[in-house]
Parts: C-alpha cells; sequence; structure tokens
C-alpha cells in the first residue's frame, strides 16, 4: 500500500449533509445578493454549474466546468464577480464549521498514515475550490500540509462517482489502484473506487447509502475499526 485517499464530508468531518447544504446557501445567498444576485436564481444557477461538473468528461476542468455554465446564464459579467465568491469562502464560509461535528480521531489517523511513509490525499469531491477544502480540512483537525494531493475544482476534470475521478489521481501520483485505500462514508461515491482496483473502508457514522446496498460487502466502522484495519493490513510502523 502507497497512499490512502480520505473523503471528506462524513469521513474526516462529520456532518448532517442536508443541514450543511442549507446553511451553505444561507451563507452565499446573504454574501452574494450584496452584488445583485437574487437568491433562488443563484442557488438554481449553482446546482446546475455543479451538474455540470459532475457530468464533465474530463475535456475540461471542473472550474471551467462550473463557470461557463455560470457564465451562460449571468452573462460574461460574473467572472467579474469570482474575488467575492473567494472571498465568501476564505471568511463567511469558515463560520459554518459551527453546524460540523468533529471527530479528533480523524487527524490522528491521517498523520499517523503519513508518518509512516504513506502519500495521503484529501479526496473530497472537487465541486469546491482548493481555498474550501482546506478550510474544512482545518476544520475536521487535519493540517491540510500532510496532503499529497487535495483534490479541488481547480484540478480535477471529473467528480465521483465517475470512476475516472480515482484514475486521475493515481496518474497524478505514479501509484498503480492496487497501491491505493479509499476511505469514505458514501456508499455510491466513496465505495466505487474498488471498481477500479482500490482497497476500501466505509466510515459508518454518517454513512450515505441512497440505494440500499449490503455494507457487509465492504469493511466497514467507525475510526477505531479503521485503525485496526489499518494495523491488520501493517500499514504503518
Amino acid at each position: 500500500m502507497k497512499a490512502v485517499f480520505f473523503d471528506m464530508d462524513g469521513t474526516l468531518l462529520p456532518m448532517d449533509q442536508d443541514v450543511f447544504t442549507r446553511e451553505y446557501f444561507d451563507a452565499l445567498t446573504k454574501k452574494m445578493s450584496a452584488f445583485g444576485y437574487e437568491p433562488k436564481q443563484l442557488i438554481d444557477a449553482i446546482w446546475k454549474g455543479t451538474a455540470a461538473m459532475v457530468k464533465n468528461d474530463g475535456a475540461k476542468s471542473n472550474y471551467d466546468a462550473f463557470w461557463e455554465t455560470l457564465c451562460d446564464i449571468y452573462g460574461e459579467r460574473i467572472m467579474n464577480d469570482v474575488a467575492h465568491f473567494d472571498e465568501f469562502y476564505n471568511n463567511e464560509f469558515v463560520e459554518l464549521k459551527r453546524f460540523f461535528g468533529f471527530d479528533k480521531r480523524a487527524g490522528e489517523i491521517v498523520k499517523r498514515l503519513k508518518d509512516s511513509g504513506l502519500k495521503v490525499v484529501l479526496a473530497s469531491n472537487p465541486i469546491f475550490p482548493a481555498v474550501a477544502q482546506m478550510n474544512r480540512a482545518k476544520a475536521a483537525g487535519v493540517d491540510a500540509d500532510l496532503f499529497d494531493c487535495i483534490t479541488s475544482y481547480e484540478n480535477s476534470h471529473y467528480c465521483k462517482p465517475n470512476p475516472d475521478y480515482y484514475r486521475e489521481i493515481f496518474s497524478r501520483l505514479g501509484v498503480s489502484a492496487e497501491d491505493c485505500l479509499m476511505v469514505g462514508n458514501d456508499v455510491d461515491e466513496d465505495m466505487i473506487a474498488r471498481e477500479v482496483g482500490a482497497d476500501v473502508f466505509l466510515i459508518t457514522g454518517c454513512v450515505l447509502n441512497r440505494n440500499g446496498k449490503d455494507i457487509d460487502a465492504y469493511p466497514h466502522g467507525d475510526f477505531d475499526s479503521l485503525s485496526a484495519y489499518i494495523d491488520e493490513r501493517k500499514l504503518t510502523r
């Protein structure tokens, strides 16, 4: 084993996804209404931009897929306001941490793996900018500098559950799928890494299982169970 990938939402960072989504849009629309963006239209536009990223076939970055979609809705003028969106992710977005849970074992296990010489990846679905991913890592008590790769909409060309999302990271790190372990809470988006040849572990504290799949098909449990799995596989010193 050479690399361990970690999902963010519901994995390193415990959360109720519905609560986070609601509060995220509330904070963002309050910020952007000052610049002339009507809340409902902006929310609809962001969902369309997100859908464009999820459907991205690798021809462009997720950043381009997102902002091209918003340009189709608002015109090129919205690009003049990208800086205001970035300000949001550096300020108001950080305050959303009050809606997250916290598990100190998340940061401990990432550091333990890194200290043992493995590559560690923040494999959060790349629909957010890098600054948002790093701020959420901080909220989870994880040092973002530990990660060899953090997927964001700037550096990614696919989204989960597209298997090419994982293949792109394998290529970037210079590792094969068989060298990697994907740790996540989403049965559809994270456990699909097994289909491209990676090992997987399902974190069950905030598990997402939209289609009611049998989770016994995967090694699973909390962070203590993951730690035991890592010991069993002799992944750390």
